[in-house]
C-alpha cells in the first residue's frame, strides 16, 4: 500500500521502503490521528453543519512542519481527516532566508499554499536590547500575522508543528524560570475567541520528526538564521533532558505521560482544588471513640 505511486500522496513520493521507515511513518501518522482525536480537532460544529473546517498549516522549513504537513496530508487522503488544508509561510524577511525554497516545493508536491513577506526582522531587531535573544518578541509578530492570514483564507485553525519535545521542554521552563506548572496545550482558542490553535504532532517524539523529515530527502532550512539561538534556556533545558534520557532510556515519555495525568488534589494550587473546603466524611466525632495517642 505504502509503495504504489497512485495510492499516495505526493508529498510521500520516493519515500524509502525499509521496513524500519514504515514502521517510523506508521507510528507518526497514528500518534497525530490520535492526538487529533483525543483533544477535539475537528470542529464537529461545522461537521454537523455540513460544513468543512479548513486549517492554516504552517511551514518553516523545518523538520517539524515537514512532518505536520506531510502526515496531515496522508490523513486526509486516506479519508481520516475531513478538512481542507492551505500550507503557509511567513518569510520574516530574516537574513539569508531561502525565499524561493518553499514555493518551489509545494508547487512541485501539488500542495494548496500561501507565501507571505512581511520583514518582522528589523521590527525586532530594533526593539530587543543588544545581547537579549529575539525569539518571543518574534514568535508574537509571527503569530499575529498568521491569524490575521487564517482569517483572510476562511480557515478556522492556526496548526503548528510543536511536538512531543517541545511541550515538555516547555514545561521545565516554565517550571524552572517562570514558577508556574504549565506548558503548550495541543488546542487552545486565540484570545479573540474566534480562532483555534492546534498542535497535532504533540504525541510524536522530536526524533522522529528527524528521521521522517531527513529519509524523505525533504529541503529543509535551518532554524538560526537570525542568530538568535545560542545560549537560549530552552537550549539548556534540552540538554538536561537529553543527560535524563540518556542515563536512562524512555524518560522523556514517561515525563511526558505525566502531563496528561496531572491529579489537582496532589498539588498545592487552591485555584485548582478546594482545599478549605475539605472536611472529613463525618461531621461529628463519636465520643465513645478512645482517644488516639499523639505522636511525639
Amino acid at each position: 500500500m505504502l509503495d504504489d505511486l497512485d495510492d499516495i500522496h505526493p508529498l510521500f513520493h520516493g519515500a524509502p521502503a525499509s521496513t524500519e521507515f514504515k514502521k517510523l511513518r506508521k507510528r507518526i501518522v497514528r500518534q497525530t490521528r490520535e492526538a487529533i482525536e483525543h483533544y477535539g480537532m475537528v470542529d464537529q460544529a461545522a461537521r454537523q453543519d455540513g460544513g468543512r473546517p479548513k486549517w492554516l498549516v504552517c511551514l518553516s522549513g523545518g523538520k517539524d512542519s515537514y512532518t505536520l504537513l506531510a502526515v496531515l496530508h496522508e490523513l486526509q487522503w486516506r479519508g481520516l481527516l475531513p478538512v481542507d488544508l492551505l500550507a503557509c509561510n511567513l518569510d520574516q524577511g530574516q537574513p539569508g532566508f531561502p525565499a524561493t525554497v518553499l514555493p518551489a516545493f509545494l508547487e512541485k508536491m501539488g500542495v494548496p499554499h500561501r507565501i507571505e513577506y512581511q520583514d518582522t526582522y528589523s521590527v525586532v531587531v530594533d526593539k530587543v536590547p543588544a545581547g537579549r535573544t529575539y525569539c518571543a518578541l518574534c514568535s508574537r509578530l509571527r503569530r499575529g500575522h498568521l491569524y490575521r492570514i487564517a482569517r483572510e483564507e476562511g480557515c478556522s485553525a492556526v496548526v503548528l508543528g510543536h511536538h512531543r519535545d517541545d511541550i515538555l521542554e516547555t514545561f521545565f521552563m516554565n517550571l524552572f524560570h517562570g514558577g508556574r506548572l504549565a506548558t503548550m496545550p495541543p488546542k487552545l482558542v486565540n484570545e479573540e475567541g474566534d480562532l483555534f490553535l492546534y498542535r497535532p504532532l504533540a504525541h510524536v517524539a522530536e526524533a522522529d520528526c528527524e528521521k521522517f523529515a531527513r529519509a524523505m530527502n525533504y529541503p529543509i532550512i535551518p532554524c538560526d538564521l537570525c542568530g538568535s539561538q545560542d545560549g537560549l534556556q530552552r537550549q539548556q533545558v534540552k540538554q538536561i533532558l537529553d543527560g535524563w534520557e540518556k542515563n536512562s532510556p524512555g524518560r522523556r515519555q514517561v515525563m511526558f505521560r505525566a502531563l496528561t495525568n496531572a491529579r489537582p488534589s496532589h498539588l498545592l494550587d487552591p485555584k485548582l482544588f478546594d482545599f478549605a473546603g475539605l472536611a472529613l466524611r463525618d461531621a461529628e466525632i463519636d465520643e465513645n471513640l478512645p482517644d488516639i495517642p499523639r505522636l511525639s
